[in-house]
């Protein structure tokens, strides 16, 4: 195979309709302890059953992708792609640093480039989508990871949460924000900043308050037109409504809706949305 795109689960994609045989796409999956039960996060994985047990669980944290699981995809094509979720969140783009090492030595004449998205989710899937359009006009490797890199800085990623438990627990957000959500049940809206760091951006109270706050921000970070992203956590409807408010005020946005995957659904926990622009 000539070309493989790779990405960790964070991605909320399965698959890509990559057009032709010469372009491949795999995941790698995050794993999540719950209450001492291993849960990968792959195309076996029941989102909403999950998310079930994890919200009567006492313990639960979650881990990245091996090296072991990088290379066997990396191994698969002459030049290889891969996206990650943050590297300030998660050590899965130092795993598949790893990985590229390791391959690299044994097979010096395959080309892997490794991109950090500075998000997850929807941010990825942008990404990724750009990374094919590229590949199809034929750029070489290094040029489409230059090209992905500069728009992993462009890209803006916002959302909203009723939860923060788990981000909590595991050290993502402060305790105070957890308490705002939960205690206060105030939907906290947050953003990725430019070093792929979780910033809490404002609050509101009520889902649709924040879904006007989000496209508030979209317009203030200069959104005009163009894609956008929405990964949902059990919310189709929610996810829905905030859809019909960005094309009802752009109605050149091209929106897509995507269900999270494990890993996604276990940081934004039920209801959550993530949206990338």
């Amino acid at each position: 195979m000539k070309w493989m795109i790779v990405a960790d689960s964070s991605c909320d994609l399965h698959t890509v309709e990559t057009g032709t045989e010469e372009i491949g796409f795999e995941t790698v999956p995050f794993v999540m302890s719950v209450d001492s039960e291993d849960y990968t996060d792959d195309e076996t994985m029941d989102v909403e059953r999950f998310v079930g047990i994890m919200e009567k669980s006492t313990s639960s944290r979650s881990s990245c992708p091996s090296p072991a699981a990088w290379e066997e995809c990396f191994l698969k094509a002459d030049r290889v792609l891969a996206f990650t979720i943050s590297g300030r969140l998660s050590g899965s783009r130092n795993s598949a640093e790893t990985a590229r090492k390791m391959v690299l030595e044994k097979h010096p004449e395959k080309q892997i480039e490794i991109i950090d998205s500075l998000a997850t989710g929807p941010k990825e899937i942008l990404l990724i989508q750009n990374a094919l359009n590229m590949i199809r006009e034929q750029l070489s490797l290094e040029n489409v990871a230059a090209r992905c890199r500069k728009l992993a800085d462009d890209i803006h990623t916002l959302f909203t949460l009723s939860s923060f438990h788990n981000l909590v627990q595991n050290g993502r957000v402060s305790r105070v924000v957890g308490f705002i959500a939960g205690a206060l049940n105030i939907r906290v809206i947050g953003d990725g900043t430019k070093e792929g760091q979780i910033h809490m951006k404002d609050k509101a109270r009520g889902d649709i308050k924040a879904l006007r706050r989000i496209v508030e921000l979209m317009a203030e970070t200069g959104f005009r037109e163009g894609p956008v992203a929405v990964c949902h956590c059990l919310n189709e409807k929610l996810a829905g409504q905030l859809i019909d408010m960005i094309r009802a005020r752009w109605e050149g946005a091209k929106v897509s809706l995507y269900a999270t995957r494990g890993l996604d659904s276990y940081y934004a926990e039920r209801n959550g949305l993530i949206i990338s622009y």
